[in-house]
């Protein structure tokens, strides 16, 4: 039988799968500022490129923890108690990147400029290889007792598969951002982009091969491995529309990589929320972890009333923004 709380591990899926594929271009550029850019200008337009959407793509973290609180109360403790650590690090990596935009160009000097690129880089290579090993690590199980708390240490989260999935995800992400860069650019920056991709995304898929295939062994069904196929099909078809210049259809294949590794540890990990390594018995599910049904039915009455509108105007967003830049676009540094 379906029941709500069913629907809200669906919908919370929906959210994070729905993250990382506009956080992950988003986290790419990021890391591409030093790497793919050759001065100051190019460095502005790979900025520029996610300017306008960088602050919306976060809403949707802030959505999926907030519909995690209400919906799984207990997930949501556990998940926040037991991954401490690298949570409080993302917390505040996201603080200091928002911050590195918004105040590198307040002063006109080229070491305050170049210290808060270093920001926006390091954040934004820190952060996707802290997500891949939270939920790598939840996939895997944690050490949960039968009260649903953690008894483990912070360097129990640190394993050969959880730090597999951080390398994934960063991987992923950067070829991902990559493609997005070749998308919005324009002259030499999108001719570099473009050159960069498929070393990038060889990278991305041999870590993808490793880290979906353990996932799929150690806890995969027929529907993850569905998924996981259409992930190792659409990264070498985004590779191959990047070589004919088509960069629309690359990001488009490249964003259903991301989507489809990121729904297949979701599937892997359904019925269970957290799996306990000490007894499976004490893991949690989204059954015993779940808020009452009248709390999930006024979620849902909101859910559908605000969540097309939201998704809507975020789509408009990205329409008004769609245009490609380049450097004779940027003005000169006052």
């Amino acid at each position: 039988m379906f029941h709500l709380y069913d629907l809200w591990f669906i919908l919370i899926a929906f959210l994070w799968v729905g993250y990382f594929f506009l956080e992950g271009f988003d986290f790419g550029i990021g890391v591409l500022t030093q790497v793919l850019a050759r001065n100051d200008n190019e460095r502005r337009v790979l900025i520029n490129t996610i300017a306008p959407v960088w602050d919306g793509n976060e809403v949707w973290v802030v959505a999926a923890a907030g519909a995690t609180f209400a919906a799984f109360p207990e997930w949501y403790a556990a998940m926040f108690s037991s991954f401490y650590i690298p949570l409080l690090i993302i917390i505040l990596c996201l603080i200091a990147r928002g911050v590195s935009f918004e105040y590198r160009g307040k002063r006109p000097g080229h070491r305050w400029q170049r210290n808060w690129e270093q920001v926006t880089f390091w954040t934004s290579l820190i952060t996707p290889f802290m997500w891949g090993l939270i939920f790598a690590g939840m996939v895997e199980g944690i050490a949960l007792n039968a009260r649903g708390h953690y008894v483990g240490t912070t360097g129990d989260l640190f394993n050969g598969y959880s730090i597999l999935g951080g390398f994934t995800f960063l991987a992923l992400f950067i070829c991902h951002g990559a493609v997005f860069a070749a998308l919005k650019t324009g002259d030499e920056l999108r001719a570099r982009a473009r050159k960069y991709v498929p070393l990038l995304g060889l990278v991305a898929l041999l870590l993808s091969l490793a880290f979906l295939i353990w996932t799929q062994v150690n806890s995969g069904d027929g529907a993850s491995l569905g998924v996981m196929i259409v992930a190792f099909v659409a990264l070498p078809i985004a590779l191959f529309f990047n070589q004919l210049g088509r960069e629309g259809w690359a990001f488009i294949f490249s964003g259903l990589t991301i989507v489809a590794a990121s729904a297949m540890l979701f599937l892997a990990l359904f019925p269970d929320v957290i799996p306990s390594t000490i007894n499976p018995a004490w893991s949690l599910t989204v059954s015993n972890s779940s808020s009452g049904t009248y709390t999930l039915w006024v979620m849902t009455i909101v859910a559908a009333i605000f969540s097309p509108l939201i998704l809507l105007y975020q789509s408009w967003t990205y329409w008004v923004f769609s245009k490609r830049i380049s450097v004779h676009h940027i003005p000169a540094a006052h």
